[in-house]
């Protein structure tokens, strides 16, 4: 089987477990899952893609967590508007993610920018998580956890989808 038809039977019949999966669990995010899955394949798509995968999506979701809440919590306090005070922590946590990268665990800049990505999506697209509340609960209402779970998760698909793959591509060879 060639390597393409196997990812395209290995993805998506996980792609279809992943679903039905999120879907049963709730309230994780299949979004999130499914670009911590396609960062897998963008990273190497092997073990290590695996490890850079999780750190930079996790390092990725922490920053834009700490970010929010700075927002919230120090409010520019009339001095300047809210946009031009988001814009400066952004600016200075995306930065900051952009220093990191001089650590291995941390140097996949692209998977690091899923995660604040993803984070700041949870975070201003569903009602009422942009709050610091929420951002300071220990439940799934907290973009912490809920990115960062559903991240994972997905990364562990994006591997087992690889393995499939590989496994597919072997029998074929073999046989």
């Amino acid at each position: 089987m060639t390597t393409l038809f196997a990812l395209f039977v290995s993805v998506g019949v996980l792609a279809g477990v992943a679903t039905w999966f999120f879907l049963f669990v709730g309230p994780i995010l299949i979004w999130a899952a499914f670009v911590a899955w396609a960062c897998f394949f963008h990273s190497g798509g092997n073990e290590e893609a695996l490890k850079s995968t999780v750190s930079s999506n996790v390092f990725g979701v922490l920053a834009a967590w700490i970010a929010a809440i700075v927002i919230l919590a120090i409010p520019a306090a009339g001095s300047i508007t809210l946009p031009v005070w988001a814009g400066i922590v952004v600016a200075v946590t995306v930065g900051g993610y952009i220093l990191a990268a001089h650590v291995k665990a941390l140097s996949s800049i692209p998977g690091t920018t899923y995660g604040y990505a993803c984070t700041f999506a949870f975070l201003l697209q569903t009602p009422d998580k942009l709050s610091l509340d929420n951002l300071l609960s220990l439940s799934l209402d907290n973009a912490l956890f809920v990115v960062w779970v559903s991240m994972i998760i997905g990364a562990g698909f994006g591997y087992a989808s690889g393995r499939l793959a590989g496994v597919l591509t072997k029998s074929e060879e073999s046989g």
